[in-house]
């Protein structure tokens, strides 16, 4: 089997599961760090002619991440493409297992069912928080409805303000994520690298929680110890003043 992904979730998950299967993967597929495959391009931007030559049996892709005109010109080339689609937390365990089905897993992973009872035994939060979760700045973006980042969030007890957003991922400006009043500012490393010195400063008087990206966004062996380091890390300190 080769196979050729393009999501950077899915990556990780197949080369733990299935090593040697993976020919090709994009230029952010940055798990496991060893990983050595062609690299094709990015997510949004992928060189199909190179993946065309890797003659891959399969070339696993995600609706959000990757763009229907690639999906379509690597069909046309003749491959065969797997379209995940993960919008929560229960979802992702199930595309996990069709995609490495896919891809030759023989037996279902032993981190695939230690991340789903991770996840099936969270406890009930003992409270919920508000909060905004930009994922970009120049301009401010947040995430809206229907997310899988959302989804993991709420059951960690944190509410996003944009949930019932008519966007999926809405253009805010500052002032007005400013004046929703959050309890909280959930600043992810990933997809904009929010640190210490760049978006907390943004929110004055309002405490902020510097998180994993990839703990938030990804779908696959991550997803394991997810709930805990998610949960330590949106207990922050205290508000910038």
């Amino acid at each position: 089997m080769r196979v050729v992904s393009l999501v950077p979730s899915l990556t990780e998950a197949v080369a733990r599961t299935v090593p040697g299967a993976l020919v090709g993967a994009t230029d952010w597929c940055s798990h496991p760090p060893d990983l050595d495959v062609v690299r094709i391009g990015g997510t949004k931007n992928p060189d199909v002619d190179r993946i065309v030559r890797l003659a891959p049996d399969l070339v696993i892709a995600n609706e959000e991440e990757n763009r229907e005109p690639d999906l379509t010109a690597l069909r046309t080339a003749g491959l065969e493409v797997l379209v995940t689609e993960v919008r929560e937390v229960p979802g992702a365990f199930r595309e996990l297992a069709r995609v490495l089905s896919a891809c030759g897993a023989r037996t279902r992973p032993r981190w695939l069912d230690e991340a789903e009872t991770a996840w099936e035994r969270l406890p009930a939060p003992d409270r919920r928080t508000t909060a905004i979760v930009p994922i970009w700045r120049r301009p401010w973006m947040v995430l809206g409805r229907d997310t899988f980042a959302g989804d993991v969030l709420a059951r960690l007890g944190v509410d996003n303000v944009y949930a019932q957003h008519a966007d999926r991922y809405p253009r805010i400006p500052l002032p007005e994520l400013r004046a929703a009043a959050p309890d909280l500012v959930v600043l992810p490393d990933e997809p904009y690298r929010f640190t210490a010195d760049d978006g907390p400063e943004a929110f004055e008087g309002v405490p902020c929680a510097l998180v994993d990206g990839r703990r938030l966004t990804w779908y696959g062996p991550s997803l394991a110890r997810a709930p805990q380091v998610l949960g330590e890390a949106l207990r922050p300190g205290p508000a910038e003043a």
